[in-house]
């Protein structure tokens, strides 16, 4: 029970932190931040359940309703997002550490990692969105051409309220790892942002100039 209310006791330091005043920042983030590197408790299970949130988005991008039923994306969201979601954080960690270093960051893999872990747990809350969304309108939700707004308006009320708090979530996910990375890295938020972009930037860049050539 310690160890729990140690880790919430954490992540609201994390978010009462006066980030437009310098001092304030330096000293109560560092300390929540230094925590959070050092406590590795509860990080595996932290990245298997952001990768299963992932998964699920995957799948309603992927249009996967057009080929699966809602039963056989829940198994595939949970056992595969459970098993390659951490690998996929890891390295992206392993390459926010390397591409750090071109700004003049110094964090390691594992520290990014921490961070990053516990930076998903609003993400992870709106895991607890999908029951709405499945309860109102279940596989349509998941295909390209889907009927979500025929359901009446407590329903679209209900669907909607759902989707929206998911996105305020995964908003506050993005800032989170912004302020962790720029506090980690001892980055501008800008220097942040660039370094959590470098990441995607050296996998997208070679891939379209791949398909560029082949044209």
């Amino acid at each position: 029970m310690e160890d729990i209310i140690d880790d919430i006791n954490i992540h609201q330091r994390l978010l009462k932190m006066n980030y437009s005043q310098p001092s304030g920042r330096n000293q109560d983030l560092h300390f929540a931040l230094s925590l959070i590197i050092h406590y590795s408790k509860y990080v595996v299970i932290l990245l298997v359940l952001s990768g299963i949130s992932s998964a699920f988005e995957r799948a309603s991008m992927r249009d996967m309703g057009d080929t699966f039923s809602l039963p056989s994306i829940i198994g595939i969201s949970i056992v595969a997002g459970g098993l390659f979601g951490w690998i996929s954080t890891y390295f992206y960690s392993a390459l926010l550490s390397w591409t750090g270093k071109w700004l003049k960051g110094t964090a390691d893999t594992t520290s990014i990692l921490h961070v990053l872990s516990y930076a998903m747990i609003p993400s992870i809350i709106s895991l607890i969105f999908l029951i709405p969304q499945f309860a109102t309108y279940g596989i349509e939700v998941y295909k390209k051409e889907g009927d979500i707004i025929s359901g009446g308006l407590l329903v679209n009320i209900i669907f909607w309220s759902s989707m929206a708090a998911e996105l305020i979530l995964g908003c506050w996910t993005i800032y989170l790892c912004v302020i962790g990375i720029s506090e980690l890295q001892q980055f501008t938020i800008g220097k942040a942002v660039l370094n959590l972009l470098l990441p995607v930037l050296l996998i997208v860049i070679p891939i379209l100039l791949i398909v560029l050539l082949l044209m």
